[in-house]
């Protein structure tokens, strides 16, 4: 697997976001076929899924053939202002997404485990296979943000999740951070399977934890990298003095 990183340092969040579309659009025009987008929840990717709503860039997005998945989720009804997927598609899927291509995690199961289960199989069934194969990314694109304590999707630090190989989707008894609620999260294997992991780091709070991702090893953050290309998107705010352009 290549973890060269790719850093791009944009002027400000309106910056990144537009970037990030970009690239998004850039990786759908490449695909003749159909496209898989794997979505990623707190407040990093709000400016980007707003501006894939509005024109110029909706008109851009081949909807017919593009799927949208989420890489975790918290176990919250999809209403519910918590709900990774819920936001997504309250800032753009809902008006602009086919219905039968939004595949959300089912936190309506009974458990987090069954919600594992249940998105595991829809992840399989997508991609016609039981195993991932290195030379087809299961997705395009997988978005990603960076928690506080170096966290991304819901892997956190010392979790024996990060060392999970086979399992594709895992539960998450408690979230490390608030909210504290169970999570379903994708492993990484399964979000390394892609064309392009593209990071979003906005914010001078983020300065100080990225600094740690970019020089420590075992944080999830810097354990999660696409088996092609990864890049991270990072505002002047967050971008720790040493990197800076």
């Amino acid at each position: 697997m290549n973890d060269a990183r790719n850093i791009v340092q944009l002027a400000d969040v309106d910056a990144l976001a537009e970037a990030a579309a970009e690239r998004l659009i850039a990786r759908m025009a490449a695909r003749p076929n159909r496209i898989s987008i794997c979505l990623t929840g707190g407040s990093s990717p709000t400016h980007l899924y707003q501006l894939l709503g509005r024109e110029p860039y909706r008109n851009q997005i081949p909807w017919p053939r593009t799927h949208w998945f989420i890489g975790d989720e918290r176990f919250v009804p999809i209403a519910d202002p918590l709900s990774n997927m819920g936001s997504a598609r309250r800032l753009f899927l809902d008006r602009c997404a086919q219905p039968d291509h939004i595949h959300s995690i089912p936190t309506g199961a009974a458990t987090p485990a069954t919600a594992a289960d249940l998105y595991e199989a829809t992840l399989k069934s997508f991609y016609r296979a039981n195993r991932i194969d290195e030379d087809r990314p299961l997705f395009d694109v997988v978005l990603m943000g960076v928690g506080s304590d170096g966290h991304t999707a819901s892997l956190f630090p010392g979790d024996a999740a990060l060392d999970e190989t086979e399992r594709w989707v895992i539960h998450v008894d408690r979230a490390h951070v608030a909210p504290f609620v169970p999570r379903v999260t994708l492993t990484l294997p399964t979000l390394g399977a892609c064309r392009e992991m593209l990071f979003l780091v906005s914010g001078p709070d983020k300065r100080a934890i990225l600094r740690r991702v970019l020089t420590d090893p075992e944080l999830p953050a810097a354990r999660a990298y696409s088996r092609n290309e990864t890049t991270w998107l990072i505002d002047a705010a967050a971008m720790p003095e040493h990197l800076r352009a």
